[in-house]
């Protein structure tokens, strides 16, 4: 038997978490000097209400290896665990497992999905789909690895106020965007780390560039699951959604809150296509 563990941050609706029986190690979200697990203590749409609120950028950490052991710990001998974690070039949950799989007795191997959000989503999806199909874990690597490598993931950026205060733009460069009405596309590169690819201005310009890009990195799309994840903007996910049915005719579109580790960066009306 196999068993899927993930962080968190994976960002499945909870009808897929369920129907795939994903257990789920939370991440620490900070607001303000109080903790929350995310996704227990704190849901995407209360995080968000939050975050709009303080002028304060939220922290995440990282689960602890005793987590991870503890739940690895809870299944028997006969259970081979397959965990999924954040990319170990965005966050430190990498590590933690694979510390938590030595404190543990059970079988684990761990998968860095080099993604965020649903595109570390898409994966679990994936490895659920070849496990129910029978497939050794060694097998579902193998696939996952190639998935992995042609994975594209793109981050939205409608304003860059969170990147202001994380420090990583200046007040003034901030305020410069706004009133140009720049937005910033953003893309995974190698290592799952996260650079700028393009700077557009206006949002309609902005949308199209998003959907040619998307066009410049596949021909046939019929049998490609695409994950669009949002910070609150459901209107606009769900019309980026209908513009991909209808544009690239892909096997599936799958809309959801954004969680707490992404969205901090992404920000207010942010969104990330993962396929």
């Amino acid at each position: 038997m196999i068993k899927i563990i993930s962080d968190s941050s994976a960002d499945l609706p909870k009808e897929l978490i369920e129907k795939y029986d994903v257990t789920l190690v939370p991440l620490t979200v900070t607001i303000e000097g109080t903790d929350y697990l995310e996704k227990v203590d704190l849901t995407p749409q209360e995080f968000f209400t939050k975050m709009f609120s303080t002028e304060v950028l939220p922290k995440t950490s990282q689960p602890s290896p005793a987590s991870f052991a503890e739940a690895f710990s809870q299944f028997g001998p006969d259970t081979e665990i397959l965990c999924f974690t954040i990319s170990s070039g965005l966050s430190g949950t990498y590590q933690s497992a694979c510390i938590g799989k030595d404190l543990s007795n059970a079988k684990v191997t761990v998968f860095d999905t080099l993604a965020g959000s649903l595109g570390h989503g898409l994966q679990i999806i994936r490895a659920a789909e070849l496990a129910n199909q029978g497939r050794t874990v060694e097998e579902i690597v193998a696939d996952l690895t190639k998935y992995r490598e042609n994975m594209n993931i793109l981050v939205l950026l409608n304003t860059l106020e969170n990147i202001v205060k994380g420090g990583r733009l200046s007040k003034f460069q901030g305020s410069l965007a706004k009133i140009l009405n720049i937005k910033v596309l953003l893309e995974r590169v190698e290592g799952g780390k996260v650079e700028i690819f393009e700077k557009i201005r206006g949002k309609k310009k902005f949308q199209k560039r998003v959907l040619d890009v998307i066009q410049e990195r596949g021909t046939d799309f019929s049998a490609i699951i695409f994950g669009i994840t949002h910070t609150g903007n459901e209107e606009d996910a769900k019309a980026m959604k209908q513009e991909i049915i209808e544009r690239f005719h892909p096997k599936e579109v799958i809309v959801n809150y954004m969680g707490a580790t992404m969205g901090t960066y992404a920000g207010k009306d942010g969104m990330i296509i993962s396929f």
